[in-house]
């Protein structure tokens, strides 16, 4: 797990001069405050990280902020005025957790501790009503939000613990990629609430709700990226599900790579069988915990099937991988 950053004491024994203090803090700790970067850059203790692909993050206009301690679409407080995600306590090993109490957690410290990067899909539709759910409705939390037109959402610095899945969550980073989901039947009355056809062909809609779709490109049409529909088998039941779109599979692409580069024991490789097939169930607890790259929610709980049969796995290593250099 991590701890959440405290501001480091200012040295009392050591006479140096304050722009040596700064140079210090810079480049030994993680900052108390964000560096802005370019908008293509994710944050990991302050830290900027280009991934190539448009990231909007909390502090931004037009973020989501997880930090917030009331609801976001409303002027609701909680009655603790707590914080709606929670900062990771203890159970680092024992030597990062002693220097972490002490100076709060590094770059270094995150490095060593997170190794997965855990794909989920909202059953939201839609990046805006997916935070709704998650922040104000449900208090749990996750680092990123994928929209159907390729936005990337940081909700929270790397160094904290999102609740998205289970024990997972202590040593993961989470994105939840808009979608409606799976359906157990074809083309079911429930699927027809997400999906329309015309001319050319499959499209996801909006159903009406409380909270706006907030898709950032105007007037967006999600279209799956392969048009049939998908057929497979998750944790041994078959769902059938339309595909991702296109602008997702580059931003997640981008997004993969990335973290494989600031967190380099995410690597670009998830768990197959003794065949070289990526396994469609959940693993055991132990197999979990040791495995280093990027899992589905599926992979971790038994009760998920997310992200479903459709995602293509081969697809978005293959660009991950060239983004990233070629290697795993």
């Amino acid at each position: 797990m991590r701890l959440p950053f405290r501001r480091p004491r200012r040295p009392l024994a050591f006479a140096i001069t304050a722009t040596a203090a700064l140079v210090f803090l810079l480049f030994v700790r993680c900052a108390s405050a964000p560096h802005r970067g370019p908008p293509t850059a994710i944050e990991a203790c302050g830290q900027p990280f280009d991934v190539g692909t448009r990231v909007v993050r909390w502090h931004e206009p037009g973020g989501y902020d997880a930090y917030r301690r009331a609801k976001f679409f409303t002027d609701e407080a909680e009655p603790d005025g707590r914080l709606r995600y929670a900062p990771l306590r203890g159970g680092l090993p024992e030597a990062i957790a002693a220097q972490a109490a002490a100076r709060g957690l590094s770059l270094g410290d995150l490095r060593q501790v997170v190794h997965q990067f855990v794909l989920h899909f909202d059953v939201c539709g839609t990046a805006r009503r997916c935070f709704h759910v998650l922040h104000d409705v449900r208090n749990l939390s996750v680092h990123f939000l994928l929209d159907v037109d390729g936005t990337v959402y940081q909700t929270l610095d790397l160094r904290e613990k999102a609740h998205h899945a289970t024990y997972a969550s202590d040593f993961s980073v989470g994105v939840e990629i808009a979608h409606p989901g799976t359906f157990p039947q074809p083309l079911s009355a429930a699927m027809r609430a997400w999906y329309e056809r015309d001319e050319q062909g499959w499209f996801q809609k909006y159903p009406p709700g409380r909270v706006e779709p907030g898709v950032r490109t105007p007037g967006f049409v999600p279209r799956p990226d392969r048009p049939e529909l998908q057929r497979g088998a998750v944790q041994g039941r078959t769902w059938y599900q339309f595909d991702f779109t296109p602008q997702q599979y580059r931003a997640l692409a981008h997004l993969a790579a990335g973290l494989s580069r600031a967190l380099p024991r995410i690597r670009l490789e998830v768990p197959r069988d003794a065949a070289g097939n990526v396994v469609q169930r959940a693993l055991p607890e132990a197999e979990i915990r040791r495995f280093e790259g990027i899992v589905g929610h599926f992979h971790v709980q038994q009760n998920k099937n997310d992200p479903g049969p459709a995602l293509q796995w081969d697809r978005l290593l293959q660009q991950a991988r060239a983004l990233r250099g070629g290697a795993p």
